[in-house]
């Protein structure tokens, strides 16, 4: 985003919740440092796992051993059913899942007596499965915003962004900025795509240089007014793919994400009224484009222009789900349920907390769970045939509902008797099962080996450049 920390309009003050009980939550996550996507296939870098790791560790100390605790949670030791942790099909997402982790549930001396007395010490990893999800698929090696989503109406909408007077103003201005560009970036990039159409791809490739390169051609034209205004300018151009306030079909990651986010915390009021334990945690790996999204629906650039930008590395933001009443005999009622959403910008950490902000234009840090769930259910994308409908896809799992009008009765029934999980696996649900340890080890070893990364000839990527320019065309 355009700044490392966002300020509170209320600040966040941990021991104002000290008498409150945290019944469940559930965490976006964006991937840690990875390598550029101009050079895909993109890796996550060991930069990128100590920065999710760390994350984890501090997701631990809030929702695990803090004062925030999530109620009856396992502390120590992984309870499986408690948890549910996903990721969409991509290597970047998914190792940084793992990652995170390791953090959130340390290794741990687990001694198994077997018949006749022989005692089995396993590895002190614990295995937490990380179950893959279609959406999003590949997104860490797409150069276009929309190219992970197979919702035809959403590309369309983002295409759109092309035809815009604002594109067009700042393709035409901002020629001889990009143009200034080309000798730190030739040696990959073509000069003719050095241009505001490319000024993610442009932005993603030298921001990785800076932080990976020992030296960067021509790195005397990379002033910090000249990265500040590449940055603004990658802001600008991903904020017009993923959101426009009158076309909601555009931010359909954010809607899919809110529809998530109710099913899962349903869940968790479910389980709760029937004594359970479990659904205390969510937690999901995306990209930053449903954060952007998510952000516009939610309305949150009224609190801060800030974020129209795209999030850094490991940021994350958190929905928590609590209660000022008494918990020792029965779960609460929905009356006395509250949410309040955070959010980090970056690797959060013991040093540098999550910010509580405000949604849908209010001013209330806390919502009732009635205002909360309203707010999301006004654009949440909660079941397939909302899907299907929405993004105007008739073939496959969309064939039975392509002649369904979008305004039926049928539509609304649907949507609110809806639960946890009600997205198909073909759409949006689980597709994958466990990720085993050695999958765990051996990803992250792999990710280990990046110490740096240098620019490469534009002949060895000439195909991957065409590519780009190809889902770039308005």
């Amino acid at each position: 985003m355009h700044s490392a920390t966002i300020l509170s309009l209320v600040p966040f003050l941990s021991s104002a919740y000290a008498a409150e009980t945290i019944l469940g939550a559930y965490v976006f996550h964006r991937h840690g440092d990875r390598t550029p996507k101009s050079l895909a296939p993109t890796n996550l870098t060991a930069l990128g796992y100590e920065q999710v790791y760390t994350s984890g560790q501090y997701f631990r100390s809030r929702y695990l051993t803090g004062s925030s605790k999530i109620n009856a949670i396992s502390e120590d030791i992984v309870q499986l059913t408690q948890l549910d942790v996903t990721a969409p099909v991509d290597k970047v997402l998914q190792t940084s899942a793992m990652g995170f982790l390791q953090g959130l549930y340390p290794p741990v001396k687990t001694v198994q007596t077997l018949a006749g007395g022989r005692s089995i010490q396993a590895p002190m990893y614990q295995l937490i499965p990380v179950n893959t999800i279609e959406t999003g698929a590949g997104s860490e090696d797409s150069s276009w915003l929309q190219d992970a989503s197979s919702c035809t109406n959403a590309k369309a909408s983002s295409n759109r962004y092309f035809t815009s007077q604002e594109y067009s103003t700042l393709l035409e201005s901002t020629k001889p900025f990009f143009q200034s560009l080309v000798p730190v970036v030739n040696n990959t990039l073509d000069p003719k795509d050095v241009t505001f159409k490319n000024g993610y791809i442009v932005y993603d490739l030298v921001h990785v240089a800076e932080i990976h390169n020992e030296s960067v051609p021509s790195s005397n034209v990379l002033s910090n007014e000249t990265m500040f205004q590449l940055r603004t300018l990658a802001d600008t151009h991903e904020w017009g793919l993923a959101y426009n306030i009158s076309d909601n079909t555009r931010a359909i990651s954010g809607m899919q994400l809110a529809g998530e986010i109710l099913n899962y915390m349903n869940g968790t009021i479910e389980s709760g009224r029937k004594g359970s334990s479990t659904n205390k945690f969510g937690i999901q790996f995306g990209a930053y484009a449903t954060f952007l999204s998510f952000f516009g629906l939610v309305n949150l650039p009224q609190v801060s222009a800030d974020f129209t930008g795209i999030p850094d590395y490991a940021s994350s933001m958190a929905f928590e789900l609590f209660t000022n009443a008494d918990v020792s005999t029965a779960f609460p009622t929905n009356e006395d349920l509250q949410v309040r959403f955070l959010f980090h910008n970056g690797t959060a950490s013991n040093s540098s907390h999550p910010t509580v902000y405000p949604l849908f234009g209010g001013n209330s840090n806390e919502l009732s769970w009635g205002d909360f769930s309203r707010g999301l259910s006004e654009f949440a994308v909660s079941t397939t045939k909302d899907w299907c409908i929405m993004c105007g896809n008739a073939a496959g799992t969309c064939a039975q509902y392509s002649s369904t009008g979008s305004g039926n009765d049928g539509d609304n029934s649907e949507k609110q008797s809806s639960g946890h999980g009600s997205i198909s696996p073909a759409i949006g649900g689980v597709i994958g099962a466990s990720v085993t340890l050695a999958v765990v080890l051996g990803a992250l070893a792999i990710a280990m080996l990046f110490g740096g990364f240098t620019l490469v000839h534009k002949k060895a990527l000439r195909d991957s450049t065409t590519a780009v320019n190809d889902k770039t065309k308005p």
